[in-house]
This record gives structure tokens, sequence and C-alpha cells, in this order.
């Protein structure tokens, strides 16, 4: 059964369909909306600071999700998937945004909408990262912008995905 636990008399709170695998942690001030799902091992930490997630996130295996106390709180918007072991810190990151597997994404840096964080990009504290561009590498640095067919053939797809791959755990068949 998933860790579920308040801080300091908080609970976390979901919207409706939400998936949340047997052995995720998710504390304190975390709320999350629609048709979001947090895969195994997943770490959501709203014990220092508040975490708000919007609708069609997927928070994929062993990634974690944090703040920094009385500094940062993390905002994520709709249809966003963080990647297999990706760190998300204290940060903003707006709707229709593909965190790489392996990345981080340090505080205070912004991803904007329809971008992708290449798998295994560190995103410095402060980074602003501009909108329909892909950003790799340590430090990350913008290598190309991205079309709109991209944007919606894979950023779009994979949150789709994990919609219906989370149904699969429900017994929904599809």
């Amino acid at each position: 059964m998933a860790l579920i636990l308040p801080v300091n008399g908080i609970y976390p709170q979901f919207g409706k369909d939400n998936f949340i695998a047997p052995n995720a942690t998710i504390v304190g001030d975390v709320v999350a909306g629609d048709q979001c799902s947090f895969w195994f091992n997943a770490v959501i930490r709203g014990d220092v600071n508040s975490i708000r997630m919007g609708n069609k996130v997927n928070v994929q295996d062993n990634a974690v999700i944090h703040a920094t106390l009385q500094r940062s709180k993390t905002v994520i918007g709709d249809n966003v998937s963080i990647g297999h072991n990706a760190i998300v810190h204290g940060c903003q990151i707006h709707d229709d945004v593909l965190i790489g597997m392996g990345s981080i994404v340090m505080d205070n840096a912004v991803v904007h909408s329809n971008t992708i964080i290449a798998a295994g990009a560190v995103v410095l504290e402060g980074t602003i990262c501009e909108s329909c561009s892909v950003y790799a590498g340590v430090p990350a640095k913008k290598v190309k912008d991205i079309s709109e067919e991209l944007i919606h053939n894979e950023i779009g797809r994979i949150a789709n995905n994990y919609i219906r791959i989370s149904g699969w755990f429900r017994g929904e068949v599809s």
C-alpha cells in the first residue's frame, strides 16, 4: 500500500482517477489534479514547502519531487511527464512538458510550456527554459526548437499513454 502521510496536520489531496503505485510515497502539502499517476518508488515530499500539480501529470518510477524550506515551492502544470529517476525541486513546470529520464530541474528554474528537458539534463537554479524548445546537457542549454507535431506526438502521446497504462492497474482493459 502506498505511503500517504500528513505533515504538520496537512494531508496530500488528490483529484479524480489517479493511480498511486503500492510503493509510492506522497507526504504533506501536495495537491494533485485529475488523472495523475504516481509510479513505483516515486517520492513526492510536501514536507518543507508546497507541491501543486495540475491534471494528467505522471511521476514515473524513482522520480523525486521536493521543494526548499521557506524558499521555493514546486508548481507543475497540466499534461506533464516526469521521467524515471528525474528530480524536480522547488521549480515551476508549465503545461505540456516532458522532463526526461534522470534529469534534474533545480530551485527557481522555470520550464515554459511545450518544452522537452532531455534525459540526463541538469537545469540549474534560476534557469528559464523557453517554450517550444529542447534543453539538453550539463548544465542544460537550449539545443533546438521543436515543432507543433513533436509537441503533440511526443509530449501529448506520453502523457496520454500513462493515463491508459494506469487504467491497466485499475483493471480497465484498453
